[in-house]
């Protein structure tokens, strides 16, 4: 990877559609939230790319950047139906940071490959500079897929 792209990957015993179901939920966004930062959401399922949901934030999860309560719109910026989603946020800050957030499926023997990645390569240097990138750290990707397994397979 590079030092602006986190990318990890795990099998997932569940089928892609189930999995992609879950990950366009702005719930399941909460559900499987290894930060601790996303307190609840709202809005509908996304089905494309543009869609949009709100999502309740809570940045004292991290204690790093005293943000408190806050709230963001995920906004989808890449949708291939059970097989890719990725997303950026729009919030308090402005422009917007354009960090990326997504998950690639893909069918395997077991059920299915599940990559996560965190790109803040397009981050403009204003942001850069804050030295608060990366927000999630690597093993926050791992553990985040750890509880996306443990909900798909538990169902």
């Amino acid at each position: 990877m590079s030092e602006e792209r986190f990318e990890v990957r795990r099998e997932i015993a569940a089928r892609p559609d189930e999995i992609f179901a879950l990950l366009c939920s702005p719930a399941g966004h909460v559900a499987i939230d290894s930060s601790g930062m996303l307190q609840s959401a709202e809005g509908k399922p996304v089905t494309a790319v543009g869609d949009e949901f709100l999502v309740h934030m809570d940045r004292e999860s991290l204690n790093d950047f005293p943000m408190g309560k806050y709230d963001v719109t995920v906004i989808i910026t890449e949708f291939e139906q059970d097989a890719q989603i990725e997303w950026t946020i729009s919030g308090q800050i402005q422009p917007p940071i354009e960090h990326l957030y997504g998950y690639r499926l893909e069918p395997s023997e077991t059920g299915t490959l599940v990559t996560s990645y965190y790109d803040w390569s397009r981050i403009a240097a204003p942001y850069r500079e804050a030295g608060i990138f990366p927000v999630i750290p690597e093993s926050g990707l791992r553990a985040t897929l750890g509880i996306l397994a443990r909900t798909v397979e538990n169902r």
